[in-house]
C-alpha cells in the first residue's frame, strides 16, 4: 500500500492505492445520486402531496445551514479520529436521513397529515443529513489530498469531483426506476438509503485508514506574535476561492432546484408524466460534468487558473441558453452546457484552496469548501421564488453573477495565481519541511 503524506512533517504522499481510491469514489457516487435522486423526484413529491414550490425548496435550506455549521467541525475531528470514522458516520446519517425523508413522503402521499405538517417533519428528516452526513465530504477531500502531492492535486481533485459527477448520471436514472406501486415516489429514497448502507460496509470493510492526525495544539506552531493562526475564513490564500465557490455552488443548486419546474411546465405535463423528462436533463447535465472531470481536465492538463475562468463563462452561456430556449431540446442542450462550465469550476476553487494552504492545513480547507458547497440551499428559495415572477428569471441571474465571477477570477491575485504548484505554496512547503528536519 502507498506510504501516506506525514501530517507533521508535510511531506507529499506517493499515491492512492486502488482500493482505496475505488472507496473514496464509491463515497462521492453513493452521496451523489442520492442528493439528486432526490432533487430529480422533488417537484413531482412537492406537488403530488400539495406543498408549495417554494416550500418545497425550502426543504434544503436547514439541512443546508447545518451543513455549513458542522463541516468545518467534522473536518477538524478527522484530523483527531481519522479520515475513515467520519467518512462512515457521514454515510450513516446520509442513511437514516432518507429512511426518515421516505416515511415523511409516504405519509404525505397517503394523505395521513395537512401538507405543512408533511413539510415540517421533511425538513427535520432531511436537516439530519446536514448535521451529520456532512462529514463524508470534507473526510473524503481530506483524505485524497493525505495521499496526493501538490503536482498532482488539480488531476486527483478532477477525480473525485468526477465521481460526485458519476453519481449524479447515476441518481436521476436510478430515481423513476424506484418508483414502485406500493411505495411510490417514496421509493427511491428508501432505495438511496440501501446504497448508503451497503457504502457503509464498504468503507468500514475496505478502506485503509491515513494516520491520524494529532491536535492542532500539539501540530500546529504558534505565530511570531504567541497567537493562534487565523480562522480559515479569515485566511487570505483561501477566502477568494471560498467566494468564488459560494457564488459557482449557489448558481449550479438554483439551476438544479427550479430545472423539475421548469420542464413541468413547459411541457403542461403531470408531475409524474414529466419525471422522465426531468431524469433525461439531469443525466445530460451530469454528463456533461463528467466530460469535464474525467475528460477534458485531463487530456488538455488544466490548471486551477484555467478552471476558474473556463468554468463560469461556459456556465454563463449555458444559463443563457436555458434562459431563452423556446422548447425541451433547448433546455437540455442549455443545462448540458451549464453543467460542463460546473464541472469545470468546482474542481478549480477545489484544487485552488487546497494548493494554497500547507499539508497541516488540509482538513480546515476541506471542511471551509464543503461548508459552502452546502450553505448555498439556504437560497434556492429566493431563487424559487424569482422563478415564479420570470421563469428565465434564475437563469439569467446565475449568467450576470458568472460573467461578474469571470471578471473576479481575472482581476483577484489569488485566482489568477492558482496554478498546480504556486510559488508560494512550494516555499512555504520546503520551509515547513526545513522546520521539521531542524526539530528532529
Amino acid at each position: 500500500m502507498a506510504t501516506s503524506a506525514s501530517p507533521a512533517s508535510g511531506r507529499p504522499a506517493n499515491g492512492l492505492p486502488k482500493r482505496a481510491l475505488a472507496v473514496i469514489f464509491g463515497v462521492s457516487i453513493a452521496t451523489a445520486l442520492g442528493n439528486t435522486g432526490l432533487i430529480s423526484v422533488l417537484p413531482a413529491i412537492g406537488r403530488s402531496i400539495g406543498i408549495p414550490d417554494e416550500m418545497v425548496v425550502a426543504i434544503f435550506s436547514l439541512s443546508a445551514v447545518l451543513w455549513a455549521t458542522a463541516s468545518p467541525f467534522w473536518a477538524r475531528a478527522s484530523d483527531k479520529y481519522g479520515r475513515k470514522p467520519l467518512m462512515m458516520l457521514g454515510l450513516f446519517g446520509f442513511m437514516i436521513s432518507m429512511v426518515m425523508c421516505g416515511l415523511v413522503v409516504s405519509a404525505g402521499l397517503r394523505h395521513l397529515a395537512p401538507p405543512l405538517m408533511i413539510f415540517g417533519f421533511f425538513l427535520l428528516a432531511r436537516a439530519l443529513f446536514g448535521l451529520f452526513g456532512s462529514a463524508s465530504n470534507p473526510a473524503t477531500q481530506a483524505y485524497v489530498a493525505d495521499h496526493t502531492g501538490p503536482e498532482d492535486r488539480t488531476q486527483s481533485m478532477a477525480s473525485l469531483a468526477g465521481a460526485f459527477g458519476l453519481g449524479t448520471v447515476i441518481g436521476p436514472f436510478l430515481a423513476p426506476l424506484f418508483i414502485f406501486p406500493v411505495l411510490g415516489l417514496a421509493g427511491p429514497l428508501f432505495s438511496f438509503a440501501v446504497i448508503a448502507a451497503a457504502m457503509l460496509f464498504v468503507v468500514w470493510r475496505y478502506l485503509p485508514e491515513s494516520p491520524v492526525v494529532r491536535p492542532d495544539s500539539e501540530t500546529r506552531p504558534l505565530d511570531p506574535a504567541g497567537a493562534k493562526p487565523k480562522p480559515i475564513w479569515r485566511d487570505r490564500r483561501v477566502i477568494p476561492f471560498l467566494v468564488y465557490g459560494f457564488v459557482v455552488a449557489s448558481c449550479q443548486t438554483a439551476q438544479q432546484q427550479t430545472l423539475g419546474f421548469l420542464i413541468i411546465d413547459k411541457l403542461n405535463l403531470s408531475p409524474l408524466e414529466a419525471q422522465h423528462q426531468i431524469a433525461i436533463t439531469m443525466m445530460f447535465g451530469a454528463v456533461a460534468g463528467l466530460l469535464a472531470q474525467w475528460g477534458i481536465i485531463r487530456m488538455f492538463e488544466m490548471t486551477p487558473r484555467q478552471l476558474l475562468r473556463w468554468g463560469v463563462g461556459v456556465a454563463a452561456l449555458g444559463n443563457l441558453l436555458v434562459a431563452v430556449a423556446p422548447d425541451y431540446s433547448t433546455v437540455v442542450a442549455g443545462y448540458a452546457m451549464a453543467s460542463l462550465g460546473f464541472g469545470f469550476a468546482r474542481p478549480g476553487f477545489t484544487a485552488g484552496s487546497s494548493l494554497a494552504v500547507e499539508a497541516r492545513d488540509q482538513a480546515r480547507v476541506a471542511g471551509a469548501i464543503a461548508a459552502v458547497n452546502g450553505i448555498n440551499a439556504v437560497l434556492a428559495p429566493a431563487f424559487m421564488r424569482l422563478y415564479h415572477l420570470n421563469h428565465a428569471g434564475p437563469f439569467l441571474l446565475n449568467m450576470v453573477l458568472m460573467l461578474g465571477l469571470l471578471v473576479y477570477a481575472f482581476r483577484n491575485h489569488q485566482l489568477k495565481n492558482a496554478d498546480p504548484q504556486p510559488a508560494g505554496v512550494r516555499a512555504s512547503t520546503i520551509a515547513a519541511l526545513e522546520r521539521s528536519d531542524e526539530a528532529g
